[in-house]
């Protein structure tokens, strides 16, 4: 079964255009390490809750909106692998400080499926 990396990040409105060209970039290079998928999703309705949410999650600043994103691979160790060829692959320097968005807030994590069905 295949293995989902999750993101949920905080994305100044202003840089909606320059974080989805960053992922417009980036996903050649998850495909060519063995991504299946990526998924990166604006948030429209996501609600303050009464004890948590994806906005306190993240910290997100008024200007700010919440992005929820998925890479899907074949398996974990396809995850494994490509996560490291990336981190020290030359291309993703080339980003730099670029990056749209402040990293240190964003929470992310590897998933294993349970449930999967499509109509």
């Amino acid at each position: 079964m295949s293995y989902i990396d999750g993101f949920v990040l905080a994305v100044p409105k202003a840089n909606q255009e320059q974080y989805r060209k960053m992922a417009a970039m980036a996903w050649p290079l998850f495909q060519e390490f063995g991504a299946l998928r990526h998924v990166e999703c604006w948030g429209d309705d996501v609600p303050d809750g009464k004890l948590t949410d994806f906005r306190r999650a993240v910290q997100a600043k008024e200007d700010e909106v919440v992005v929820f994103s998925w890479i899907e691979y074949p398996s974990k160790a396809v995850r494994d692998e490509a996560n490291k060829k990336m981190m020290s692959d030359p291309r993703m320097k080339e980003w730099g400080d670029q990056m749209p968005f402040d990293g240190k807030r964003m929470i992310y994590g590897g998933f294993a499926p349970i449930f999967d069905e499509k109509k």
